[in-house]
């Protein structure tokens, strides 16, 4: 027996989360690229301003970020 295939408003209907749910990963990705950026753009001036060096400067911010007690939440 051969399958039928979807009628295509079927198969629209199908598409159309998976086009939204790509267009909001798309758009997340986005605004954690450019929150990395920025962060590394403040390390380094703050490590060159301060004369450090800029990966133990990320390394310890890194691990106070991980490492702090959330205020939020139960």
């Amino acid at each position: 027996m051969s399958e039928q295939p979807a009628p295509a408003g079927t198969a629209r209907q199908q598409l159309e989360p998976a086009v939204a749910d790509a267009v909001e990963r798309d758009l997340q990705r986005r605004a954690w690229r450019q929150a990395a950026e920025a962060v590394q753009a403040a390390v380094t001036r703050y490590a060159r301003t301060k004369r450090l060096n800029r990966y133990e400067v990320e390394a310890r911010l890194r691990q106070l970020v991980r490492h702090t007690p959330s205020t939020s939440g139960p």
